[in-house]
């Protein structure tokens, strides 16, 4: 079923905060009975639309309109009331109830004032069984897996009448099968007439679902679009804003590398997180990785550094087969590892810039080796001097250095472990464009000096200028890897969307 009876309708829909402006007059329709992709990149302003949409936050400016009315829902229950629904990736369930005490969670039946728990408990079953669900309810939700409790929030929804339903990113934590069952619980309720709002990042999943797709960028709306007639291709260049270029037409052929083989992962992989991808590393190489948000990028760089323990797979170091289930494990086989979140998983704020860039170190030699106070001197005077870390001293906070200062201390701390592969993740995200500019110098020059890189960057163009190779990531796999020269920003998008093999 899919229809032009337009259920919910956004017009120059506006949301602006003291810093920023989110939505700048966004348009958006959603009809009956159909799926309806919302993509953009992270900071598109998809999750401020859908707040707004659905009563969670307040707009700024346009109009909302549902069932051909004007409406400003004060917050969420009162859009709920009204039949607008969001499930959210992080479901909002409480597991330690039973999944019927769950689903009529607010609208148990009573009797006599009390709750009536053989009625609560056949209305659930009757409520899962018409979308033909069969669960136990009155087993804890918290015992199901992630993709039951996604169901029985859907089902929540279906139960209050729910015609329009918000699923944001409804698959991110589910494998090949859970992800069918959803689907086809997705489809049931689209023929039913509800308008179905499907928010992935997982490009595959929305040309296998969607009927229309709505693009937005840096907080404005590109279009909508037919999903049949809007190629791959064109959908990651307006999500990302980077145009093909001539360069794929004429891939250049891939040649044998000559340099040393430093490490090889072969078939390493994690169910429901990575599918298994075969990447060696040489010395004097830079491996770039590019995907969009949500592709498996810096899932892939947790299991090579052992950050999260692979169930499939073997690594090679050296030519010899180690076994890395941690990162100290990594750390000795002389692997390292600077995240993507510096502040929440690296920056140790409150202390000195020396003893930031000694933790590796220190932890690698352990802690019964005390490393000495001079040679941590020393080490840090080194490293600042050597990649130019703006500081009065070494004994400064490292809270209070410049985001690209910080980024800087942190490649020092690994340095100082003397590794032979280096892996970094957004290395020159949140800082300025000087800083920007010798982030990557220090790339090329660490490549230069024989060191193996594996970089994850959502910058295309800064991957095409040090990267000997690029692997492709989409949908939780590596879908290519790019070589030869030229790189280019367009063979990148290309590999992206898929358009090589179509």
């Amino acid at each position: 079923m899919n229809t032009d009876a337009v259920l919910l309708e956004a017009d120059k829909l506006c949301k602006r905060y003291p810093s920023a402006v989110a939505l700048d007059e966004v348009d958006f329709g959603l009809r009956a009975g159909e799926v309806h992709a919302l993509m953009g990149e992270n900071g598109a302003g998809k999750s401020t639309l859908i707040k707004v949409l659905t009563g969670a936050e307040a707009r700024s400016g346009g109009t909302i309109r549902f069932e051909g009315a004007e409406i400003d829902f004060a917050d969420s229950a009162a859009a709920q009331r009204a039949g607008v629904w969001a499930v959210h990736q992080e479901v909002m369930v409480l597991p330690n109830l039973s999944v019927a005490e769950n689903l009529l969670l607010g609208y148990q039946p009573k009797h006599f004032g009390l709750i009536d728990r053989k009625a609560m408990r056949r209305e659930a079953e009757k409520t899962l069984s018409s979308l033909g669900l069969d669960i136990d309810v009155d087993r804890p939700l918290g015992s199901f897996p992630v993709a039951v409790r996604q169901l029985v929030a859907i089902a929540r929804a279906v139960r209050a009448e729910a015609r329009v339903l918000v699923l944001d990113e409804p698959t991110a934590s589910l494998d090949a099968q859970e992800v069918e069952r959803l689907f086809a619980l997705v489809r049931d309720l689209a023929a039913r007439g509800t308008g179905i709002v499907f928010i992935t990042h997982f490009l595959d999943q929305v040309y296998t679902l969607s009927d229309r797709i709505t693009v937005l960028r840096n907080g404005r709306s590109l279009g909508t679009f037919e999903t049949p007639r809007l190629p791959q291709v064109e959908l990651v260049s307006l999500m990302i804003g980077k145009h093909l270029e001539e360069a794929i037409a004429h891939p250049v052929e891939e040649s044998e590398s000559e340099r040393e083989l430093v490490a090889r992962f072969r078939g390493l992989g994690r169910r429901g997180m990575v599918e298994p991808f075969d990447l060696e590393l040489r010395a004097g190489e830079a491996v770039g990785a590019a995907g969009l948000l949500g592709s498996g990028r810096s899932e892939t760089a947790l299991l090579m550094f052992g950050a999260v323990r692979a169930d499939a797979g073997e690594i090679e170091i050296a030519g010899r087969s180690v076994r890395i289930d941690s990162p100290a494990q990594a750390a000795r086989h002389g692997l390292a590892f600077s995240p993507e979140d510096r502040q929440s998983d690296a920056v140790f704020a409150t202390l000195s810039i020396r003893d930031n860039i000694c933790l590796a170190l220190q932890a690698k030699r352990g802690w019964l080796r005390k490393l000495p106070f001079a040679k941590q001197q020393a080490l840090a005077d080194e490293y600042i001097a050597a990649i130019r870390i703006k500081t009065s001293d070494a004994e400064k906070a490292i809270g209070e250095l410049s985001g690209g200062n910080q980024q800087k201390v942190l490649l020092a701390r690994w340095l100082a472990t003397e590794p032979r592969v280096l892996i970094l993740d957004e290395p020159t995200r949140g800082i300025d464009v000087g800083a920007h500019a010798e982030i990557i110098r220090l790339i090329e020059e660490l490549r230069n000096e024989g060191m193996a890189l594996y970089v994850i960057s959502s910058e295309f163009e800064e991957l095409v200028v040090y990267s000997d190779r690029i692997s492709i990531m989409r949908d939780r796999r590596q879908v290519g890897l790019l070589s030869g020269r030229p790189m280019s920003v367009g063979r990148i998008v290309a590999e992206i969307a898929g358009a090589t093999s179509r």
